[in-house]
């Protein structure tokens, strides 16, 4: 039998993510907590070489994060490892409406779509919670008066969507066939036909891309600060990026480790106002400084650690060279479209919607296909407008059902 290990920390939203594709693919595996037991974090360490979680072995093998597990899984490299040969033969379910995604649009449209009797089906997708569970303090939800956690309001979500009526799938699409009606979806654990599906996939963080950067993963360059921040206490990091993201970690790691340094491409944040004052406070006090015009051209280190970066200058090309001890990237999303492309219609990888003021605002290229969130969305890309449009999609899917029911009547 396969064993597998999972190294995880508490208040960790890629372990989470690591847990929910095992959970999803009926695969047992021993969780080891290191958040409060440093003996066993220098295991892990010593074990892995990383400073990152989640790590995860299975048997002898080092598979790494959840993003190496996501990219083994991507390539269908995965089953092989966890002892699931061949393509086994699943139950096929048939519903009326099925929701791909469990962020904040994904919620919403199965809350709505159960108020409106049709019985949604909701699968979870690699990235459970979304994006918001990297969120650390959610001040910009209405109603949040004393602050929320983004990990606390996605449980809440899903507790609503639960009460609903929803059915809650914890599956990952790895093919789609929305040529014909019904359209087809084929899980991990389950193969769904559906009547109209609503796609809210969000959208993954971005990496630099440099060869340096992929090579130092989980060796001081991160994604994640609430995953990773802490093996970094009292030292010195950098965070890439200008925008809400990056000022968060930025504000999030200031509590941790002894100094932030936040280099950004640009001469100005495009971050909200309330942001980029705190994190000017911050500045003042020295606890954070910034490089303007410069971005990261190559991560260096040793003995299998981060320990410099080479920054080159946007606008002058000047290179120049700091220490530190971590780099945390928050630099965007692109969105999760990969599975819809021949399919669907895309702009710059966003699906296309119909918009307008006419109804039926969320319908892709595909009658009784809408998409809702970040992953339509390249303007706004918030949680309380994914919110909305998840809302919007069930009620255009509603009007869709209802107008296809009446045509056949008549």
């Amino acid at each position: 039998m396969t064993k597998i290990t999972m190294y995880t920390k508490d208040v960790c939203p890629f372990c989470d993510r690591a847990k929910a594709l095992l959970k999803a693919k009926g695969a047992q595996f021993n969780e080891i907590n290191i958040s409060t037991d440093e003996d066993v974090r220098a295991e892990m360490i010593e074990r892995s070489g990383r400073k990152s979680v989640p790590q995860i072995f299975i048997d002898d093998h080092h598979v790494g994060g959840f993003d190496d597990m996501a990219a083994l899984e991507a390539a269908g490299e995965l089953d092989p490892l966890l002892g699931r040969y061949g393509h086994e033969t699943f139950k096929e379910t048939h519903h009326k409406l099925v929701v791909i995604g469990s962020g904040p649009a994904g919620y919403s449209a199965a809350i709505y779509g159960a108020r409106a009797g049709l019985e949604p089906a909701l699968i979870s997708g690699l990235e459970v919670g979304g994006q918001l569970t990297t969120t650390t303090d959610v001040e910009n939800w209405p109603g949040g008066a004393d602050g929320l956690q983004g990990s606390d309001l996605v449980t809440q979500m899903r507790e609503h969507a639960q009460r609903t009526g929803t059915v809650l799938l914890n599956d990952v699409i790895v093919s789609a066939d929305l040529s014909q009606r019904p359209f087809k979806l084929v899980g991990n654990t389950g193969t769904y036909l559906a009547d109209s599906v609503i796609i809210a996939t969000g959208a993954s963080a971005k990496f630099l891309g440099l060869p340096s950067e992929t090579a130092f993963k989980g060796r001081g360059v991160s994604a994640c600060a609430t995953c990773d921040g802490f093996f970094f206490k009292d030292r010195n990091v950098v965070v890439v990026g200008g925008g809400n993201s990056a000022l968060e970690e930025a504000l999030y790691l200031s509590n941790i480790v002894s100094h932030v340094t936040i280099v950004h491409r640009r001469d100005h944040f495009t971050a909200e106002q309330v942001l980029q004052d705190r994190v000017q406070a911050l500045v003042d006090k020295g606890n954070v400084d910034v490089i303007w015009d410069h971005e990261v051209s190559e991560v260096m280190g040793d003995a299998g650690e981060v320990s410099q970066l080479r920054l080159r200058g946007t606008q002058s090309g000047d290179e120049q060279i700091i220490a530190t001890d971590a780099m945390f990237v928050a630099i965007g999303h692109d969105p999760n479209t990969r599975l819809f492309k021949d399919d669907l219609k895309t702009e710059s990888g966003y699906l296309v919607t119909e918009g307008g003021k006419s109804g039926q605002a969320t319908q892709t290229s595909v009658p009784g296909v809408f998409a809702a969130g970040d992953v339509a969305d390249p303007v706004y890309r918030q949680a309380v407008t994914s919110a909305a449009s998840g809302a919007m999609a069930a009620l255009d899917a509603e009007r869709f059902l209802t107008w296809e029911a009446q045509a056949i009547a008549a």
